[in-house]
């Protein structure tokens, strides 16, 4: 990482410490409770400044998003009177971002749940662990406008370059206003999730009652090779929610879907009737075969179903795909 701009060359190895000396210095709480982890916050305030949590790097390949906040990170620092928020900064697969790997043993996006079954000695599972006592200790005195902001880059080409997954459970008020926002910043859909698959931004919005979302920006890209023209959008709209400005009207609408089903690995048997090139949002006709799993065969249930996240090299267990309809 030598020859990376000096902001993102410190993100990328978790290293908040100019970027914390600028924020102390102008009289901010600062604390790194953890490798990776940085609080920004202003205690005398009380509740009345909104709680935002952005993290990055939960797979150690998605660098697009790992750039972008490091320049707005270095931004603000350098005028720290603009942050109107309390900030957590959480830089997730240290090991992973390191070896330019997407994870060491395990997805740590799989990791936020109480039952891990064969997982829990994973490298992820303890960084988890981390996160999660984190996060926890930065809500715990927050104010009800909380917000949680995990960006992440897709594997596979999609028909939405940009989307985003919303947990359902999210209050309607802020679930509006999180809407509202990914519309801002230019994200092309949203998929409603109605239960956890163990993702972190699942696991604040259930536990902490934060607006938690999980966005997709663009491809997978290299460190310090990633066209940032494609995240304009995205990072003034994160630029503006740090910095307390009034929202903008969105330029379109995020288009919207619910979850129609979850395709779950079930055995090694496991084969999906298209290969894992397939693009995001690739549309299915009702009755047409998803995938079968020895005698279980998932099919296309509704007129059009679009498959999402399609994955057969997955764990036994876990997530290999995501059927999803539109609503709007």
């Amino acid at each position: 990482m030598a020859m990376l701009p000096e902001a993102v060359r410190a993100l990328a190895e978790a290293d908040f410490s100019a970027v914390a000396a600028r924020f102390a210095a102008a009289g901010f709480a600062v604390a790194q409770p953890a490798d990776g982890i940085l609080t920004v916050t202003r205690p005398e305030a009380g509740a009345a400044r909104p709680a935002v949590l952005v993290s990055v790097g939960v797979h150690g390949d998605e660098t697009g998003p790992i750039e972008v906040v490091a320049y707005l990170l270095d931004a603000l620092s350098r005028q720290p009177s603009a942050l109107a928020v309390d900030l957590m900064l959480c830089v997730g697969n240290i090991g992973a971002i390191r070896a330019g790997k997407r994870f060491i043993d395990a997805d740590l996006n799989r990791m936020f749940r109480a039952e891990r079954g064969t997982l829990e000695g994973t490298a992820e599972a303890a960084r988890a662990d981390v996160m999660v006592a984190a996060t926890s200790a930065f809500f715990k005195h927050a104010g009800p406008v909380r917000w949680h902001l995990d960006l992440h880059t897709a594997i596979r080409p999609s028909v939405y370059p940009t989307f985003a997954i919303v947990p359902e459970i999210i209050e309607d008020g802020a679930r509006q206003k999180l809407i509202g926002w990914l519309g801002q910043a230019a994200i092309g859909a949203v998929i409603m999730n109605p239960a956890s698959v163990g993702t972190y931004s699942y696991y604040s919005a259930e536990h902490h009652a934060a607006a938690g979302t999980t966005i997709e920006l663009g491809r997978i890209g290299t460190l310090g090779e990633n066209n940032l023209e494609q995240f304009a959008e995205a990072s003034q709209a994160l630029d503006d929610l740090l910095r307390g400005a009034e929202p903008k009207d969105a330029k379109q609408a995020p288009h919207v879907y619910a979850t129609a089903r979850q395709i779950i690995k079930l055995s090694d048997q496991f084969q999906m009737a298209f290969g894992k090139d397939t693009w995001n949002f690739t549309p299915l006709k009702q009755g047409d075969e998803i995938a079968r799993d020895g005698d279980t065969v998932y099919t296309v249930q509704h007129p059009e179903e679009m498959v999402v996240f399609p994955n057969p090299d997955v764990r036994i267990g876990l997530r290999a795909g995501l059927m999803v309809v539109r609503l709007s």
